[in-house]
């Protein structure tokens, strides 16, 4: 399964931002997505987390401002970003785990490429 993450782009403080990740490939069922964030000298950390029935999580330097939603029939995970700030800069990945549907069932996680958002202050 591949996932293709689009919508990073540059922003002002304060701005919004909707990232989108379609994921793709042979017969797939798709369980839990979630959004992750890596900012420059730092580690990945996760950002927010949705489930297969749709029960979210989310890192407590973005709630209320991030919203996750993923649309089942189009196997795509979106994260909304409101308010954001400086500190929101960095690479944002997707990832996604499930089961490959094929001769045999095989669990995949898979990442998608990153997509950049710059915050200006």
């Amino acid at each position: 399964v591949q996932l293709q993450a689009s919508g990073g782009g540059l922003v002002q403080a304060g701005g919004s931002l909707r990232l989108s990740c379609a994921a793709s490939g042979s017969t797939f069922r798709l369980n839990a997505m979630e959004w992750h964030r890596q900012a420059p000298g730092k580690r990945r950390e996760l950002v927010a987390h949705i489930s297969s029935g749709g029960n979210t999580n989310y890192a407590d330097s973005v709630k209320g401002r991030f919203t996750i939603s993923r649309d089942s029939a189009k196997n795509t995970v979106y994260l909304q970003m409101n308010g954001l700030k400086p500190e929101d800069t960095g690479v944002y990945y997707c990832n996604a785990d499930g089961w490959n549907l094929g001769d045999e069932i095989v669990a995949f996680r898979s990442w998608g490429q990153g997509t950049q958002v710059t915050v200006s202050s």
